[in-house]
């Protein structure tokens, strides 16, 4: 059976900490690295369902992809939600592991999974960095307009209450699509610099869309944060399992389903108002 330790270094191997963002926290929050690990938790936030669901399943690992403690703190009282989180973790023996901006970068990554949901093929990546790197883009296997990718989005993309939303006009071609999982919003005009007719990302903001619409010749759209990061963590979960099977290691791994996305309610105006 597997330490901690020797997990983290698998999953360290894929997602080097070292490839993190200056201002992020990743790597091992809590935990001991000499403890046994029998099952994995893999999901994108920290947050109290997920930490439940770690404790009820029996995990010995919680991975997510945002950090908990990404601000520096001086106490982890349990008075507040990150307090309890830390406390309820460590004493029900469940360590936590945060991949952040380091697997935003990795190859595969966050924007390769996302890539994947798409359905893009000839995937690159759209900031390169050797080869790895920031977004992605490929080719979706037919052209079609604005209109319906938002709707083949709308059932590939995990379902949240905030949904879809694009800018530009609906018979626009698509066929080139550049994604970015998370908030990668400035990264629209390296999208378009590549020639997608299209960029996937999540928390567009007023002002930043307007003037990237008026720049650039591409569209934009707008997805629910949560379910542009979601496919990483089945293709992280993938990736620690078959590293270990291939070690003739058995460990259970699975992969979060509760949508922690924390908008849950989207309304439009009544039709006959």
């Amino acid at each position: 059976m597997p330490t901690l330790a020797d997990v983290v270094g698998i999953l360290d191997a894929a997602y080097d900490p070292r490839w993190a963002e200056s201002w992020d926290a990743v790597g091992l929050v809590c935990g001991d690295p000499a403890a046994q690990v029998h099952k994995v938790l893999f999901a994108v936030d920290p947050v109290d369902a997920v930490v439940e669901e770690a404790i009820t399943w029996g995990a010995d690992l919680l991975v997510t992809h945002h950090p908990l403690l990404l601000k520096p703190v001086h106490g982890v009282a349990a008075t507040s939600f990150k307090g309890r989180a830390v406390h309820r973790l460590i004493s029900n023996g469940v360590a936590l592991l945060t991949a952040h901006t380091n697997a935003d970068v990795a190859s595969p990554g966050v924007s390769d999974a996302l890539a994947a949901t798409v359905g893009l093929d000839a995937v690159r990546p759209l900031l390169p960095a050797e080869e790895r790197g920031l977004g992605r883009v490929g080719e979706l296997a037919a052209e079609m307009p604005l209109r319906e990718f938002v709707s083949y989005l709308a059932d590939r993309l995990p379902a949240t209450a905030w949904g879809l939303r694009a800018t530009g006009d609906p018979d626009r071609p698509v066929r080139t699509v550049a994604v970015g999982g998370g908030s990668c919003g400035d990264l629209t005009g390296a999208a378009a610099e590549t020639g997608a007719d299209a960029f996937v990302t999540s928390d567009l903001k007023h002002h930043r869309a307007s003037e990237a619409v008026a720049d650039h010749d591409i569209a934009l759209v707008d997805a629910a944060h949560w379910a542009t990061e979601q496919p990483w963590v089945t293709s992280a979960r993938d990736l620690l399992a078959g590293d270990l099977g291939a070690r003739g290691i058995t460990v259970e791994v699975t992969a979060s389903t509760i949508v922690t996305d924390p908008w849950t309610l989207h309304a439009h105006p009544s039709e006959d108002k």
